[in-house]
């Protein structure tokens, strides 16, 4: 298990952190909002700890990008803020479990061995397809056994692409799927992720442009393509 600690106590954090690794999890730290949201972005977390308050953008704006994000990360927030109306407010935000300040490290770490299990019950399959292996849950990719590094947004338009299983999936339904609400439906994000995303997943090509329609798994790609 990999957590990541959201907590701008120093001290704290790294006492969390040595903890937990004598239990064997593994865990990282963000001291504030920021590096929390950098961290997000590059890596694969079982479980985000989160403390709400802290610099930066705080830990409810960070619950609200974790949701938002699609990723199913579990949230548990670990925070001074022990009043019912914060448990309540927290949980509407998207935590999955709520601990208050001053805790027992023991319950810290019972507590998030529940989520990983709760989460490994839901784990989505994992996708294989022309060559491809994408792994919803961890948040990987290979492609005839090499490892493929993604960008969110290229995870994103693959892994819509790969369950289609083939069919055809246009620019505005990835448009709706793989970017937010406020997406600019004449923006050419679509096709410059794709092109990304080409590049990335290497020769031959395996995302085939249907003209007028939107684009496709080619489930038998052409060795002998330019």
């Amino acid at each position: 298990m990999r957590v990541l600690i959201v907590e701008d106590e120093l001290y704290m954090a790294e006492a969390i952190r040595d903890g937990l690794r004598l239990e064997a999890i593994a865990a990282d730290i963000a001291g504030d909002g920021g590096t929390a949201l950098g961290l997000l972005s590059v890596n694969a977390y079982d479980i985000v700890v989160l403390d709400r308050d802290i610099p930066g953008p705080n830990g409810d704006e960070i619950a609200k990008r974790i949701v938002a994000s699609g990723s199913g990360t579990p949230i548990l927030m670990l925070t001074a803020a022990d009043r019912l109306d914060d448990k309540v407010s927290g949980f509407e935000l998207g935590a999955d479990d709520y601990l208050t300040k001053p805790f027992a490290l023991q319950e810290l770490v019972l507590r998030l061995r529940a989520l990983d299990r709760r989460r490994a019950h839901n784990r989505p399959p994992v996708r294989e397809i022309a060559g491809l292996r994408l792994d919803p849950f961890r948040r990987e990719v290979y492609r005839d056994g090499r490892y493929v590094a993604l960008t969110r947004k290229q995870f994103a338009v693959l892994e819509v692409l790969v369950a289609a299983e083939g069919g055809v999936i246009s620019a505005e339904e990835l448009l709706e799927r793989a970017w937010d609400e406020n997406a600019d439906p004449f923006t050419n994000a679509v096709r410059i992720t794709v092109s990304a995303l080409r590049k990335r997943l290497g020769e031959p090509s395996i995302i085939t442009t249907v003209p007028g329609a939107g684009y496709r798994i080619d489930t038998q790609p052409d060795t002998g393509r330019d």
